[in-house]
């Protein structure tokens, strides 16, 4: 017999309380702020990627779409792939000169 998670992850099972009521906690929406408070670094990795050299720009604040965009239209530029994961852009190559460069062109003045 197999076991069910509980994947509403309130936690609660139980309560002996009459009068409790559950009131799911609300998810924060954050807006994403302005490219000119935004701070990015720009580094390379090539930890775990085979020898592979990967641009990584990371400290991205906001909605995870405005990211995923931001990957999107970088990863056009740099005519590479890449991926948009854990709040990370990743842009296979060594591009980083070029990414920032773009960044700070597009508004992003505290890229480092």
């Amino acid at each position: 017999m197999s076991k069910k998670k509980n994947t509403s992850g309130n936690g609660i099972v139980y309560s002996t309380d009459p009068n409790f009521s559950f009131e799911p906690e609300q998810e924060e929406v954050t807006e994403t702020p302005a490219p000119a408070n935004q701070v990015l670094r720009v580094t390379l990795d090539k930890k775990q990627r085979a020898g592979k050299v990967v641009t990584l720009i990371t400290g991205f604040v906001g909605k995870e779409e405005d990211l995923e965009k931001l990957g999107k239209e970088l990863k056009t530029k740099c005519g590479t792939g890449g991926s948009v994961k854990d709040g990370e852009v990743l842009i296979q190559g060594d591009y980083k000169e070029k990414v920032v460069k773009w960044l700070q062109d597009w508004g992003y003045k505290k890229t480092k």
